[in-house]
């Protein structure tokens, strides 16, 4: 096998949030070795703070999230994606951990420029912002308020997820009022209040990122070529929430809950579940 050959192999094998590791890894060394002479070109890919430069490349909402200019910033905003990805995609869909991961970009990207637009004194006068921060606080976010009590080790220490996203939260929100990175924990906040309200939507069986997954479906169904001879006409059953029927999601979503408390109840113990988790547990036996 050649090397171009084991590299396509070995990328035809990564998860979609590997690849987007792998696509932020590419783009950092490409802007690392010719940032001299990019230095104008970049700036059509960063996102800024005024509303009316955004309107001239409104792309920028995206592609601000792939672009990182410091090894440190991209090294553990890669290291979080890739950590959270290995549990979010055991639990869900990689179309969902895709909508969650956009949507939390775009989410946080609007909440930079509203920020800026509300206080303009307040913040530093044209700032733009680049990262995937927002759109993994979004990832995140989303996990701490979908199973809010599963228990995850921190060295010697065994800590519930919703502690974890309520100790980030606070460090952004007062991140704001600080004198370094203002716009990022704007975004940061924006990209972690998309998590939390698609996770209680979801968990009420309502999927909010359907509308923009259809969108993106349409728009790549422009790009893709295919034989007319073998089209068929796929009816898509809207009925489903997360790739699940009704039925199959509540069934799911039910199971999660159940697997969560068994876990606490074997690290803490029965008397450690609230009253409402062992009225569950009680329900759920039946």
């Amino acid at each position: 096998m050649s090397l171009t050959e084991d590299i396509k192999y070995k990328l035809a094998r990564l998860n979609v949030l590997e690849k987007i590791i792998a696509i932020n890894l590419v783009i950092f060394f490409i802007v690392l070795l010719f940032k001299p002479f990019l230095s104008t070109f970049l700036t059509w890919f960063e996102l800024p703070s005024k509303f009316n430069s955004f309107f001239i490349k409104p792309w920028t909402i995206i592609s601000y999230a792939f672009l990182h200019y410091g090894f440190i910033h991209l090294l553990f905003n890669m290291l979080w994606l890739y950590f959270i990805g290995r549990i979010f995609l055991n639990l869900f869909s990689p179309k969902m951990a895709l909508n969650i991961y956009f949507l939390g970009a775009m989410v946080g990207g609007f909440t930079f420029q509203i920020g800026y637009g509300l206080f303009p004194h307040f913040f530093s006068e044209n700032a733009y912002l680049i990262g995937a921060s927002a759109a993994v606080r979004a990832l995140f976010i989303f996990l701490c308020a979908y199973m809010p009590n599963k228990e995850i080790r921190i060295l010697a220490f065994n800590l519930k997820l919703w502690y974890l996203g309520a100790f980030f939260v606070t460090i952004d929100a007062i991140g704001v009022f600080g004198q370094v990175n203002q716009g990022g924990n704007l975004a940061h906040l924006g990209g972690a209040l998309l998590g939390y309200v698609y996770a209680k939507q979801l968990l009420k069986g309502n999927d909010i990122g359907r509308g923009f997954e259809s969108m993106i479906d349409t728009v790549s169904g422009w790009f893709r070529f295919s034989n007319k001879t073998n089209m068929k006409t796929v009816y898509k059953d809207k009925s489903k929430v997360g790739g699940y029927t009704k039925g199959e999601f509540n069934q799911f979503n039910n199971q999660k809950k159940v697997d969560v408390i068994l876990d606490k109840i074997s690290k803490s113990g029965y008397d450690s579940l609230t009253a409402e988790e062992k009225e569950f547990l009680f329900k759920a036996g039946k």
